[in-house]
């Protein structure tokens, strides 16, 4: 079973996918957020395909910590999402994933216009890398005790 993140918002909701072992993420596309419907078909879509156990929503929070009207909208995105998909789904930090994803593709030197289809799915994708890297204890790689 598999993890899906996804980076919400107003125009596009980014979609990431992790492997099976839950060890690494990847970006897998972008989803238009409107038509809502259609968002969700194809969303309902990628949970059958994928074989997805668990949905990650990137909670957008201000540099100290605290929360914004982003997040009340990503609240009721949640609660919307929930009641569609009877799933368990989960928050996670997303602070700084779209500058890290767009410094990320600026760096491998990926055309402007081409960035801005991509940093959706590389922000989520960084997202759910955060949670996994969580779930491992940290870096995903320890091989002995800490």
């Amino acid at each position: 079973m598999r993890i899906l993140a996804i980076d919400h918002g107003t125009k596009r909701m980014g979609i990431a996918i992790s492997d099976e072992l839950k060890m690494i993420a990847q970006p897998l596309e972008f989803i238009p957020a409107d038509p809502f419907d259609q968002f969700l078909a194809r969303l309902k879509a990628i949970l059958r395909e994928k074989e997805v156990e668990l949905i990650l929503v990137g909670m957008p929070r201000n540099m100290d910590g605290s929360y914004g009207p982003a997040a009340q909208k990503v609240r009721e995105f949640v609660a919307v999402l929930n009641e569609a998909i009877g799933m368990p789904i989960k928050t996670w930090d997303e602070r700084l994933t779209s500058a890290q994803a767009g410094r990320l593709l600026v760096a491998a030197d990926v055309r402007r216009d081409k960035r801005k289809e991509k940093v959706d799915k590389m922000a989520a994708a960084i997202l759910l890398q955060s949670y996994l890297d969580g779930l491992s204890g940290g870096d995903g790689f320890s091989l002995g005790p800490r």
